[in-house]
């Protein structure tokens, strides 16, 4: 199998993967140990990768299968345990793995020079090339050298995103996930596209406006990642990788999802003729509504609907915790930025502006991750609603002080000669006040942080947004999907809108001294 150089980016990420590893293995008990205790092996995955690796069942969206869920189920089962999968993005398996999230990931994980450097590796479980695809009108084209200088699609961090950049010469247009790069290649967005040959026998191959070019190019295998510093939990999964080897097993399922191919037989020195057809690949063309044996098989949009409405739960879950926390803590910062004694006042000033100017998206990654490097493991949830309520109470603390200094000075005067203390001002005249005010700017940013919700599943949660393009592939179906997806979005700004709207208009009937009807 071909080497290829990791960028400079990935160079300066493995140390940081490397220092995870060194923390996660720090308490020197193998990982067997707590898989042997719990009777689990706990197994990270996305189910976002797809077909035939790990995806929502077409006819019952609320299963995930694959061959890499067969897989893992067999392992388990291999090793006395059994298979508890683990979701998380696939750019984050690794972080999650060093984190202990999970004893292992299987998720098409290449076994390449950089990624070693972070974990270990268990033996190949299946092996193939690189598929090149065109239009089926693009003339001219044989090979990957004809499209140098023209725009190719494929995976973000894959093997064929390595081969495009090693080779030099193409304008790479990297994509999260395989559907979209087939589908910009037929709307003529990209002039080819470069993928593992089983994606595009999934995704690229049923499309009747594409071809394949040549035979496939170069090789790709795919291993169980393992935390490093785990050398029995290694040998028990290499272990039970033979065993399911040598009773067929493995090639049983590579067959099912029509997968077994020249390269895995010689990894497996398994050449003998094919023993079985491949109901799950034909089953799941069924569905794809791309076998013209079978009839399409309609949406279940019963199953669609309950994915879709944990996803949302979820969503509503992390934002109302997460602003609750903000509008607390933001009113705090607000105070003590305006009334604290020095040097408060500048901490709060310096908080504000820190959170204010980075990402959101790296404060949920510190968060998770980071935090996990100095040893403290923060529950994903938990970690959501901390990112979500950290990051909003510096724009929730900015809605307070512009609030509390529109109260005019003469309130404080007036609350003076009353013989109101300085907190009792704020308590009963200021803070009332200030609150009327900021209720819209509030409203807008609870409405916000619903959309922002969206970036938690960074960390290993399952939300609306990680729903609906965990789903949308299987349906084949980004339109319709993405409609009701956003509906759901929609109605929940909608339902914060109203509720606010009531409230303000509580408040000033309170203010004028009348009853409410």
């Amino acid at each position: 199998m071909e080497d290829f150089e990791p960028s400079p980016a990935r160079r300066r990420a493995a140390p940081c993967l490397a220092a995870l590893a060194l923390a996660a293995s720090a308490s020197g008990q193998d990982a067997w140990e707590s898989v042997r205790a719990s009777g689990a092996l706990r197994w990270g995955s996305d189910a976002e990768g797809g077909a035939p690796y790990q995806f929502h069942d077409p006819v019952d969206p609320t299963r995930v299968i694959g061959f890499e869920v067969e897989i893992a189920e067999a392992l388990a089962e291999a090793m006395g345990v059994r298979a508890q999968r683990v979701q998380n993005q696939w750019g984050e398996l690794v972080p999650g793995l060093q984190r202990g999230d999970y004893e292992v990931a299987i998720s098409g994980i290449e076994i390449v020079d950089y990624r070693l450097e972070a974990v270990d590796f268990s033996r190949p479980y299946y092996a193939g090339g690189e598929a090149l695809m065109v239009r089926k009108g693009e003339g001219g084209i044989a090979s990957l050298a004809d499209l140098r200088g023209r725009s190719v699609g494929t995976l973000r961090d894959s093997y064929a995103h390595r081969l495009l950049d090693s080779q030099g010469g193409f304008r790479v247009r990297t994509y999260d996930e395989q559907v979209n790069p087939y589908l910009d290649l037929e709307l003529a967005r990209t002039d080819a596209v470069l993928l593992d040959e089983m994606i595009a026998l999934y995704y690229g191959i049923p499309r009747p406006a594409l071809r394949v070019v040549g035979e496939p190019i170069g090789e790709v295998r795919y291993g169980i990642a393992v935390r490093k510093g785990n050398p029995v939990l290694l040998e028990r999964i290499d272990a039970a990788l033979d065993r399911i080897v040598r009773e067929g097993r493995l090639r049983s399922t590579l067959e099912r999802w029509n997968l077994w191919n020249g390269k895995t037989a010689a990894l497996f020195g398994d050449f003998s003729q094919r023993k079985a057809e491949a109901p799950a690949f034909e089953e799941w063309r069924r569905a794809m509504g791309h076998s013209e044996a079978f009839e399409t098989q309609g949406r279940n949009w019963i199953a669609y609907a309950k994915v879709l409405g944990l996803g949302a739960l979820k969503t509503i879950e992390l934002t109302c915790l997460g602003m609750i926390f903000a509008v607390v803590f933001g009113l705090a910062l607000a105070l003590a930025r305006l009334y604290a004694p020095r040097p408060i006042p500048t901490l709060a000033i310096a908080y504000i502006e820190v959170v204010r100017g980075t990402p959101l998206l790296i404060q949920l990654l510190l968060l998770y991750y980071g935090l996990a490097q100095a040893g403290v493991l923060l529950p994903a949830f938990a970690a959501g609603v901390l990112g979500l309520g950290l990051n909003y109470a510096a724009a929730e603390a900015e809605n307070y002080r512009a609030g509390l200094q529109a109260i005019p000075k003469g309130q404080w005067d007036a609350a003076a000669m009353l013989g109101f203390t300085r907190g009792q001002t704020l308590r009963h005249v200021v803070i009332p006040q200030a609150v009327r005010i900021v209720i819209p700017s509030v409203t807008n940013d609870f409405i916000a942080m619903f959309k922002d919700s969206s970036l938690v599943s960074a960390i290993a949660l399952v939300e609306l947004t990680k729903a609906y393009q965990e789903l949308a592939p299987v349906a084949n179906d980004y339109l319709l999907i993405g409609l009701v997806a956003a509906t759901l979005y929609l109605g929940m700004g909608a339902v914060v809108a109203f509720a606010a709207r009531r409230l303000e208009k509580r408040l000033r009937v309170e203010e004028i001294g009348l009853k409410p009807a």
